[in-house]
């Protein structure tokens, strides 16, 4: 039995390939952040250490994404 994966909505995320607003969901697995659009599929990929590069000292961010 595989465990299911937890998707955490993005409020006012706008989907870069078709534009639908409140449609991008965050999921992680094996420290790998994934975003999702569930509208069209469109996803993006990084790894933790490429966001540990973006976020500053004392903040606690999920995810830095640059479509």
């Amino acid at each position: 039995m595989s465990k299911a994966l937890k998707k955490r909505f993005i409020a006012g995320a706008v989907c870069p390939k078709c534009k639908a607003m409140d449609t991008m969901a965050l999921t992680k697995e094996n420290g790998v952040e994934k975003v999702t659009c569930v509208s069209c599929g469109e996803q993006m990929v990084q790894t933790e250490a490429h966001v540990e590069k973006v976020v500053r000292e004392h903040e606690q961010v999920i995810g830095v994404f640059k479509p």
